[in-house]
């Protein structure tokens, strides 16, 4: 599984494993031993999320993991709905107390706007003040890379207008079905490296009959398929789980979709979220 070996270098020269886990619905008590198992199994990126409320569990898994810290990439998000300089700079001391680390790798803003106005209101003013907080920890060693999460184009500008650092990476939503080709684009002519998150469309591709079709082609599961399309598109792939089976099998993606096969899925559209659609993610906002 020479995926779990491969990395991306970031503008700023950190570098990052092209796969990750993502820990979104992974309860604080269940992380610490989701974690130590992806690390056995050869995994070196962690994402967890001040909002997915399991930093403790997830610090601690590193913590435990029997690898030394620095061969491991953990990331983490400020809440969505901290748009001020100086709540920023408390939670982001916060995060780095509740995880037991004394630095993360990568800390994001969770998204432009709260949860509960997404796509919404103008938080241009606070995005930049959460960003400056950000920039300084960055500064000051607390944290290796800072960038963004489920920016838009004008968003981003927004960043850059006060900005001395510019965005190492933008996490977004992209799986089949859902490839934002004009904000990749943007993001690659910044050097803005794009996480790709719920790379299986929360379970909601699994049905595709295309995409089936796809993966017998291949000989691989759809969930193989659908995580190594965005690593094929060059952003990182964040597939989440707390089962150790799917975690190998989510690893083992060493093959090559041809360049044909990547349009046809760069081109599906539509995919039905199902029950999740109650996210704001999710909800086509």
């Amino acid at each position: 599984m020479t995926i779990l070996n491969e990395t991306y270098t970031l503008s700023n020269g950190v570098q990052i494993p092209k796969l990750g886990l993502g820990t979104w619905f992974i309860d604080d008590d269940k992380a610490a031993d989701a974690v130590r198992a992806a690390v056995q199994i050869g995994y070196r990126n962690i994402d967890t999320a001040q909002a997915y409320g399991n930093e403790r569990g997830v610090g601690e898994g590193v913590r435990t993991s029997g690898v030394p810290r620095e061969d491991l990439f953990v990331s983490t998000k400020l809440a969505a709905e901290i748009k001020d300089y100086d709540q920023a700079v408390t939670s982001i001391n916060e995060s780095l107390q509740k995880l037991g680390l004394d630095h993360v790798d990568l800390m994001l803003i969770h998204s432009p706007q709260p949860w509960d106005d997404f796509r919404g209101g103008d938080y241009a003013q606070g995005n930049r003040a959460a960003w400056r907080a950000l920039e300084e920890a960055h500064q000051a060693g607390k944290i290796r890379a800072i960038g963004v999460s489920n920016f838009q184009q004008h968003d981003l500008e927004n960043i850059l207008q006060g900005a001395t650092v510019v965005p190492h990476v933008n996490q977004l939503l992209v799986h089949a079905g859902n490839t934002p080709a004009e904000l990749l684009t943007y993001c690659e002519s910044q050097q803005i490296l794009v996480e790709a998150y719920s790379p299986i469309a929360h379970g909601a591709i699994l049905e595709n009959a295309e995409v089936q079709a796809l993966a017998e082609k291949y000989g691989v599961s759809v969930p193989q398929l659908c995580i190594r399309y965005p690593l094929q598109l060059g952003t990182v792939s964040l597939p989440k789980t707390a089962n150790p089976e799917h975690m190998r099998s989510n690893a083992d993606v060493d093959f090559e979709v041809s360049g044909t096969d990547m349009g046809a899925l760069r081109g599906l559209r539509d995919v039905d979220y199902g029950d999740h659609s109650a996210f704001p993610v999710f909800s086509g906002k």
